[in-house]
């Protein structure tokens, strides 16, 4: 039997910068895992994606594929979007689509794949009019939204500790997320 697969989708915050070391929890746990940036993201890590790559054997996307470009990767068991910021969650909610993470996450409501995504975000964009309606909307879709006791606590600005981001508690609801 082959392993389930995991899309692991991070955004440009400070947490993303460990991903590495989330690959290999992982495949320790027995997924195939697939690694998704936004632009941004894919650009703090410029010199680490080969080694992405060789880890997990499946090249890093962080754009769209071209029209005519095979999928490269294999299909999803289970997506995580995480970390995800204040900009792609609102994104999310709202399908603004333009990066390649926000689009996936988007189609894959609507296809029913297992989604749980943890937040990466301080008080003061936790305070903003469209947040909770974001979260409550992603939730009202089906994802497992990780934020409060349990999840990702989050901070005063400036004050960001990205070593306490729960990974582990990720990877725990994304195999609970699994089909079957």
């Amino acid at each position: 039997m082959s392993a389930p697969v995991l899309y692991l989708l991070g955004s440009a915050a400070p947490p993303v910068l460990d991903i590495a070391s989330v690959v290999e929890q992982a495949q320790a746990d027995g997924w195939d895992v697939c690694v998704g940036l936004t632009p941004t993201a894919a650009d703090w890590l410029e010199d680490d994606l080969p080694g992405l790559e060789q880890r997990t054997g499946h090249p890093v996307r962080s754009r769209y594929r071209r029209p005519r470009e095979a999928d490269v990767w294999p299909a999803a068991s289970v997506a995580l979007v995480a970390p995800a910021t204040f900009n792609t969650l609102n994104c999310w909610a709202q399908g603004i689509t333009r990066a390649f993470i926000v689009g996936f996450a988007a189609e894959a409501i609507g296809k029913g794949i297992p989604l749980v995504t943890v937040p990466c975000v301080n008080q003061a964009f936790l305070a903003h009019p469209q947040f909770p309606q974001s979260i409550e909307r992603l939730r009202g879709a089906g994802v497992r939204v990780l934020l409060g006791e349990g999840g990702f606590m989050p901070n005063a600005p400036g004050t960001g500790k990205p070593k306490d981001y729960p990974w582990l508690a990720a990877l725990s609801a994304a195999r609970e997320a699994l089909p079957g």
